[in-house]
């Protein structure tokens, strides 16, 4: 990837402003950048965040297309929204996490300097990863998952779901996680869903505290379209994307799930790997025989 990294010559800066501690690695960040002799440009919010004296965009997306790479601060649910802002570019990001798991994230705060030593001579490679997509009143894009989920009330809702056109079921549960491969380590996880390769072509359908004990996690192909019904009159059924609410949906509409045609580009530095990040992240020890 070295002649890749020499056509790094822009780098854009996001940062977390809720996360207090960004503000001084984003500067440290700033600093690195500016001494390899490349340009370093901010989004407004990140700029005014760190007091950076630099090119300001008004805002990721229009960043995301001003530059040669993201370098984004904080956790994962920044990575999440940062992504979905550079798709349309395909501008790639590095994450650098002051966060918690930090599945998406590239490299820990505390190993910035040598990160980007690493990233300057080319040690490094680009992962492609899909981006899936909700169609029907509320069109919208995610990286890890779509999750329709009862609201305030405890009842469960009701769901139909196709796939295809093919009836899978009916589900009675507090929800429905239809997760991405890159999302199955997310809440979907959380819900007893299996943790899937980011390269393996499928989407993941968890239900969340299924009536029905013997609902379980269905892997479908990437390239299928997913409908989801809602059939619950009196209940309140809402659709957020990658955690983010995007609004309720009433009884009997229908919204379709499927493969998106832009994609997320992570950039991992060599000696890194999903499975290696796993066992790190999850506390994996094995056993001795």
């Amino acid at each position: 990837m070295k002649k890749l990294a020499e056509h790094i010559r822009r780098v854009g800066l996001i940062a977390n402003p809720d996360k207090a501690a960004c503000r001084e690695v984003v500067r440290q960040a700033a600093r690195l950048v500016a001494r390899s002799g490349r340009a370093v440009l901010a989004d407004a919010t990140t700029a005014r965040f760190a007091g950076l004296k630099t090119t300001v965009c008004p805002d990721a997306p229009a960043l995301a297309r001003q530059v040669d790479l993201l370098l984004v601060f904080g956790g994962d649910g920044t990575m999440l929204r940062a992504a979905r802002d550079a798709s349309a570019s395909a501008t790639p990001l590095l994450g650098v996490n002051l966060g918690g798991l930090g599945f998406l994230t590239g490299i820990p705060a505390t190993e910035l300097s040598r990160g980007l030593r690493a990233l300057w001579t080319g040690r490094f490679t680009v992962e492609s990863r899909p981006l899936i997509e909700v169609s029907g009143r509320t069109p919208a894009r995610a990286v890890n998952d779509f999750v329709i989920s009862r609201g305030v009330g405890s009842r469960l809702i009701e769901l139909e779901v196709t796939v295809d056109g093919q009836e899978l079921t009916r589900y009675r549960c507090d929800g429905l996680i239809v997760s991405s491969p890159t999302g199955s380590t997310a809440y979907s996880l959380a819900a007893g869903g299996a943790i899937v390769s980011p390269n393996a072509e499928v989407f993941t359908l968890t239900p969340i505290c299924p009536h029905t004990l013997s609902n379980r996690s269905v892997i479908v192909s990437l390239d299928a379209v997913i409908s989801i019904r809602a059939l619950s009159a009196r209940l309140e059924t809402i659709l957020s994307a990658d955690g983010e609410l995007l609004g309720p949906l009433h009884a009997g509409e229908t919204i379709e799930i499927r493969r998106s045609r832009r994609t997320m580009r992570l950039l991992h530095l060599n000696g890194g790997s999903f499975f290696k990040t796993l066992r790190q992240k999850l506390n994996w020890s094995g056993t001795n025989v």
